[in-house]
């Protein structure tokens, strides 16, 4: 028998547009889009995203406000012990996603969950989410719409890992 567990990974993947992007990309933006997707990763018991306002959190599966999640895909399994990837995590919060480092476009929660499923599994989430933005901005409606997205700022929120001296505010994920 061996020593080491396998820990179940999946992206929960929900459209923020709630199906309003694939009835109506084709008109805005020339192409069809089927959803505007927000990520997170599931393992170890919780959902694991990143946002703007806080940066890296988590809650129970399906604990955001978004409520259910429109579709779950396995990623694969894992053998990581899950205080290695809480080390991971940490470290993450403080590089590459602290809260202001956030994107709409180019730096969001579906780059946090394709570099976590790929720390966790080898393999990334599924490429229509990872591809969305540029697919989005290859078009004439995205080049002009890309200087006002670049303009956008999000602050505020509380982080699963607060900066030295923060504390997390009171309330649930």
């Amino acid at each position: 028998m061996s020593s080491s567990e396998n820990y179940p990974v999946k992206v929960y993947i929900y459209d923020l547009s709630k199906g309003l992007a694939r009835s109506l990309s084709q008109g805005f933006i020339g192409r069809q889009i089927d959803g505007v997707w927000h990520t997170g990763i599931v393992v170890y018991g919780q959902e694991f995203y990143y946002g703007g306002t806080s940066g890296i959190e988590s809650c129970p599966p399906a604990g955001t406000i978004l409520g259910q999640p429109d579709q779950i895909v396995e990623v694969g399994q894992t053998e990581i012990p899950q205080d290695l990837f809480m080390e991971f995590l940490h470290e993450l919060s403080l590089s590459t996603f602290r809260p202001e480092r956030y994107h709409l476009l180019d730096h969001n929660c579906n780059t946090f969950s394709n570099e976590v499923a790929q720390f966790l599994t080898g393999k990334g989430i599924p490429s229509h989410i990872t591809n969305l933005p540029q697919d989005v901005l290859s078009t004439p409606f995205g080049s002009m719409i890309r200087p006002f997205v670049d303009a956008m700022h999000v602050q505020g929120g509380h982080s699963l890992f607060p900066a030295p001296g923060n504390t997390p505010r009171g309330g649930s994920h």
